[in-house]
Order: structure tokens, then sequence, then C-alpha cells
């Protein structure tokens, strides 16, 4: 589901079915304003490197970031610089909130001085988030206990902004588990400019019942954890927009139009001066996003914008890499970025400040993937697309003011998947590209011609070798329904097409993930204890995206599934399957499917709905019940229970629970807060209400991602082998 990819998929690949990848914002390379250096951690100091001649020079060695009194420097997480570039930011000693590790300890280093001063000294250890440099860079503020806090770096006095009415429940300048899980929302609070104000959100969760977690291996007695947790159906924590006045600690709250237990709040931000902000509205169903300006003097808020459409609307986050924080202003504040599917496909649009009108950017029957970089003074966007073929990515570019034609950057003898950081000016870029038969690889570039800057890399040749040893098939397959899905396929070594071989799908199947890509890891079976194209146990290995998979293929391939999860991506992977079996090769006497997450669910539905096709079934961490899943998410791509309940009971695996007929392995971690504990307990009870019999194994306080404590992964992975070859055994017949 939205599980965070969300879900975990391998150290090296583990996430594909969730969503731990690095922390938003915590890259280890900044760039220079300039775009001609890029600074970056480097044996426990900061160094700037300068290109093209990658010169490097250190700018803070690894000693100078030893406190005083300390024997050990700070092991830097992440690190940024003030605006003037005299006093640098670092991230330490972090711990983990749900997802990520966004709290930790702060440490300002003033190059001029040459002095090393913690943040926070009076507040507990590990208890700061999102601290920033005001920009001028004389103060930092930050969060600390669902508070705000000011702090002035020549004194070390620090204020809190919010009077200290923070609690767990009414939080200031950060969010609650689901705006933080579904909408990407962490970091809660902005400078102003000019450095006189900070505007911040406060969610107001004390409405909102909690989902009460049992530790019980901890200690001797059980104690309860408690998840505020809005589940579908239930209203929103309501929102506020404040903006304090530094110096005079004075609050002065916005005026948004609309019920704020009615809606979300999912941007906010400086309106590109010190006096407005900009704000995105989604109303309940988020199927209608407005945009406001708000005065900071008076707190008013007019509509400049507004959009609607049928399904749902998605947020930055889903075409900027997963970051929802910035505005993307141009003409010095008089228009904006915007992106929209509103033609059918995703494209870019450039919007006038009022909302009078507006400029299509990117054109034709394609989506943009996501937006690389602005670059304003040479009038170019540069974007992810893969307009001939939705397993893959590459870079463009097109005029900004909308009358240029997309022009690829991305050489044309490396097919794949590639991903850029671009410089400021888009002088240079950090390319790195792999496809699912290729090695990693990474080398500097620069644009827009592509030359490499790394003499060491030859990525074309690397693609020569991994199409001389292909082992990741990519295919096509048209249903009955005719539906032409993307595949893959991974078949045993020493494959003989005269015999017949047992077949494994992985599936997800929800909005949230695409399983098929052609990148480094594809095909990779990271659970599974051996290789599973090892002609011994020789499984068919495959892959299918159904229709809502979020690929490159228009607005109505991704939103079919409106209102359906849980029956058209089923049908979609069935109808797909059943043409699967047709070749010559597949023993349809053995056919397996496994997923994790949304995934699960999806296993789960194919081995109840459909099981004349699949005989053996692995689901982790499923939503048994859609009613049991947060409201962001599920009313998103779903609607009001209050309205459409039945299609919320039709899609969900415990409705056909009882015509289980093959082999179910679940799994559940006792300990997660995203997908709870209670949907493995109700579908067990299904289950044994119609005397089903099944494998069931749940992970003592284990999370989402089923990682923690000693042996978990091997014994989850040694658990899932064993299962598979019991009861869909390998090889040849």
């Amino acid at each position: 589901m939205c599980f965070s990819v969300r879900v975990f998929l391998a150290l090296t690949i583990w996430l594909v079915c969730v969503r731990v990848e690095a922390q938003p914002g915590s890259s280890q390379l900044k760039w220079t304003k300039e775009g001609n250096a890029f600074y970056m951690e480097k044996n426990g100091g900061i160094v700037r490197i300068e290109l093209p001649g990658n010169v490097e020079t250190t700018i803070v060695s690894r000693m100078q970031l030893v406190p005083s009194g300390e024997g050990r420097p700070l092991q830097v997480r992440s690190f940024s610089f003030s605006e003037d570039g005299n006093k640098l930011l670092i991230y330490t000693n972090t711990k983990r909130v749900w997802r990520y590790n966004t709290r930790g300890d702060y440490w300002v280093y003033d190059l001029s001085t040459k002095t090393l001063k913690q943040l926070g000294k009076g507040r507990p250890a590990s208890s700061l988030m999102f601290a920033k440099l005001c920009p001028d860079g004389s103060k930092a503020a930050y969060t600390s206990e669902h508070n705000v806090y000011v702090e002035d770096l020549s004194s070390g006095v620090s204020k809190c902004l919010t009077s200290t009415n923070g609690t767990p429940k009414l939080i200031n300048g950060t969010f609650d588990w689901v705006y933080e899980e579904e909408l990407d929302c962490r970091d809660g609070f902005r400078w102003s400019p000019d450095g006189a104000h900070i505007a911040y959100w406060q969610i107001d969760a004390n409405k909102i019942r909690d989902y009460l977690m049992l530790n019980t291996t901890d200690s001797i007695y059980p104690f309860v954890i408690p998840v505020e947790y809005p589940k579908v159906g239930e209203p929103p924590s309501p929102y506020k927009i404040g903006v304090v006045d530094i110096a005079t600690g004075q609050t002065q709250w916005m005026n948004i139009p609309g019920d704020p237990q009615q809606t979300y709040l999912p941007r906010m931000e400086w309106a590109a001066n010190s006096s407005e902000l900009i704000m995105q509205q989604l109303n309940r169903k988020q199927n209608d996003s407005k945009i406001f300006v708000g005065k900071i003097s008076d707190g008013s808020a007019t509509q400049v914008s507004e959009e609607h459409d049928s399904a749902w609307i998605d947020c930055k986050g889903a075409w900027q890499d997963g970051v929802v924080a910035g505005w993307d202003w141009l003409d010095g504040g008089k228009e904006f970025i915007w992106v929209s599917e509103k033609d059918g496909w995703r494209h870019i649009y450039r919007q006038t400040r009022d909302g009078k009108k507006e400029t299509l950017v990117t054109r034709g029957n394609y989506d943009i993937i996501s937006i690389s970089r602005i670059d304003e003074k040479n009038n170019y966007i540069y974007f992810m697309a893969s307009p001939d073929n939705a397993t893959q990515q590459y870079l463009y570019r097109t005029r900004l003011d909308g009358k240029g034609k997309p022009e690829r950057i991305s050489p044309m003898d490396e097919p794949g998947t590639h991903e850029y950081d671009i410089s400021p000016g888009a002088r240079y870029a950090l390319h790195n590209f792999s496809n699912a038969n290729s090695a990693e690889a990474q080398e500097w570039v620069s644009l827009p011609g592509h030359q490499s800057l790394s003499k060491d890399v030859n990525i074309p040749e690397m693609v020569k070798q991994g199409a001389s040893n292909k082992k990741i098939e990519f295919f096509h397959v048209k249903t009955v329904d005719g539906v032409d899905m993307d595949g893959w396929m991974v078949k045993p070594e020493h494959f003989d097409s005269t015999k017949k071989y047992p077949v494994l799908f992985y599936v997800y199947g929800e909005p949230a993930s695409q399983t098929v890509k052609d990148e480094s890891g594809a095909g990779r079976n990271f659970l599974y204890g051996g290789n599973i194209d090892n002609p011994d146990d020789g499984y068919i290995y495959i892959s299918l995206d159904n229709r809502g998979s979020p690929s490159p293929k228009g607005r109505a391939w991704r939103k079919a599934i409106y209102r359906n999860i849980g029956r058209l991506n089923i049908r979609d992977q069935a109808m797909a399957a059943k043409e699967i079996l047709k070749w010559s090769f597949v023993d349809s006497s053995r056919v397996a499917v496994w997923g994790w997450s949304g995934g699960g669910s999806s296993t789960l539905n194919l081995l109840f709905q459909y099981p004349d096709i699949y005989k053996t079934g692995i689901a982790i961490a499923a939503v048994d019940n859609q009613l049991c899943y947060d409201n962001i998410y599920q009313e998103r791509y779903m609607g009001l229970p209050q309205e459409n309940r039945e299609d919320f009971v039709n899609g969900s695996p415990i409705t056909y629970a009882k015509n289980l007929k093959g082999n179910l392995l679940y799994i559940h971690g006792t300990g997660d807060d995203n997908v709870h504990y209670q949907n493995a307990e109700m579908l067990l009870n299904a289950l044994i209400k119609y005397n089903k019999v099944f494998q069931f194994m749940p992970y003592p306080n284990r999370s989402h991602g089923i990682f923690e404590g000693d042996g978990t992964r091997k014994h989850l992975s040694t658990l899932y082998t064993s299962y598979l070859r019991e009861h869909c055994p390998g090889g040849p017949r």
C-alpha cells in the first residue's frame, strides 16, 4: 500500500515492497550555488570538490568536528551550509521516527572562528528535528518534543516559539503518523526569506483514536504502545498554519477557507517573498486541489486556482522524488511550476501567481516521471520520462516557455534506468545508470552534451556485456480484456523448453509501487535462500504491472483502479497469468505467488479469488480488511466508506477467505504500526471459520519491514524458502 514504496526491499534492493529509501533531504552531496562544485562528507570531514577536474579542498577536517572534552569526532549523518557559507550545520546521533532517522542532535561549526557548538544543549539527547539556519546565519530553528524553538548562535540562548503547548497529540512543526506516511510530510516549518518569521504547521491529533500495539517481549509485564492512527472513514487531524514573529514571539494564524477536519494541507511555503505564503489544500477525497496565497499581516488567504479529478490528485512528492518541500518559482516570483494530469498525461505547466494564466511546458502523449532541474537562466527544464518504454527512465529537457520539443539527454546506447543529481545551472550531473542485466554504474557528466568526466567508467561497454549474458527478459502479455501488461521473467539456468517448470509470481499491484522496471535488482528475490534461477531449484520467476500501477502510461492507466483495489488489479494479474500458463514450458500444477504489504494483499486476493490458477501463496504484512487501513491512503484510492462501503468490502481478501484451496503461508509482525496486526487476526478468524488449513508466522514486536531483532531476516528467508520448496517444488519435469 502506500506502505512505505513503500515497503522495504533489500539492504541492497530490498525496498520495493516497502519504503525504506534514503531519508528525504539527507543526500551527502551538496551543490555549490554556482553549480561548478559540490560538498560531501569524506573521512569524517567535509570536502569541496570542483568540477570538471575533481580538485579537492578540505573545508572542515575530521578533527575539527571533535566536541570539546570528547575524544571522538561527530559522525556526520547529514549537513548543510548557511547562505553565506560561513557556518556548517551537522546532523548526528540520529534516531528513527517511524520510517526515517529524523530525530537527533545538531551542531554548528563556525568556519570563521573555527568553533563547534551544539544546538539545543539543554534539550534531551537526540530530540531535535529538522534544524535550519536562518538566512543570515545568526540563528537556528528546530523542533523538539512537538514545539518549535529558535536559538541565537552567538549567545546560545533558545526560546520556544509555540508556548510549549506541544504534546504528542498537539504537534507543532512536524506531523502526525498519517501525514508522514501518506503525504511525505515530515519537516513542518519554514524560515521566511528575510529571517524575521517562521511559518509552521500545527496538527491537532487529540480526536484521533490510538491503535494500541502490545509489547509482550521487552519486559516481564507487557505494555501498550499507542499510535494515533485515523482508520479509513475517520476524519483527519485538523491543521492550522501559524506565522510567528521571531522578535516578539507573537503568532498570526492563517484564515484558510474550508473545514480543516475535512481537508488536508500537504504543502505550504513562502510565496517568493517574506509577506505571503502559498498553500495547497486537498479535500477529504483528495480529488480537488486548491491553491491559496495568504498575507501574514492579517492571516487572510485568497484562492488563486483549483483543479478537480474524478479519481485523485497526486501531490508534489509524486513528481519530485518524494520531496514535498519547496515551491518552484519563475520570473522573480510572478509564476510557478505545477504538474497536472488534466489532459490525460502527467505534464508540466507554468502558472501565474494569480492563477489567471497557465502555459503547458511539456506536450505530447507521454508522462513526465519527475522534475530534475529548472534552469531558468537558459530557459530549460530537465525532467525524467520514457515515452516508448514504461519500464525505463531517461533524462529530457525542453524549453521553459513551452515552445520547444522534448530533447533526450540520456545517451541512446544506454537503455535502462537513469537517475541524475543535476547542478544549479545544469552544467554538471552525477549520473547513475543501471538496467536489469548490467551492473550499476556511476559517473560525472557535463550537460547538455552528456560527456563523461569519469575516465574509468564505460557504460556502453557495460551494456554490451550485460546484453551478451542476459538473464532477465522483459515481455508483454495481452489479457482477454485487451490489457497490455509489462512483465519481466527469469528462467532457470540451462533452461530446456521441452520441459515444464514451476512459476513464481512476485506481485505488488497497488498505486504505490511499480515492480516491472528495467533497473538493477529486477528479477531478484531477496527472501529466497538460494538462487531462484539455479537449475536444481528451477523456478521461472515473473512479475507483472497491472492497471493502477504508477507506470508512465498515462492517467487512464494509473487511475483505472479507482474504487477497484482488490478487484481490477487482481483480475489483470490473474488474466495475465492465464495467458502465461498457455506457454508450453510452464507447469500449471505448480504456480505460486508472493508479495509484501500491498503485494501481500494482492497475493491473498489472487489465492482466494482465483484458486484454480494459484496453488501456493506467501503473503507478508498484508491489509486483509481495507477498513483497517489509514484514511489518507485508502480514501484517496477508494473513496469514503460512508458512501461506497461495498467497494472496500469487495476488494478485501478477508471477503474471499472461504475460497482458499491451495497452500497459504501468512506472515505478519505484531509491532507493525503501518498495517496493523489486527489484519492478521481478522483473517485467521475467517480462515478458521471456514475450516481452512494454512500456516501462520507472527514475528513478535517486528514492524512492517520485519527486520528488527537478532536472526530475524535469516529466519524469514529460511521460512519462506522451505515453504516454497515444500509446496511448490522446483525443477523441470
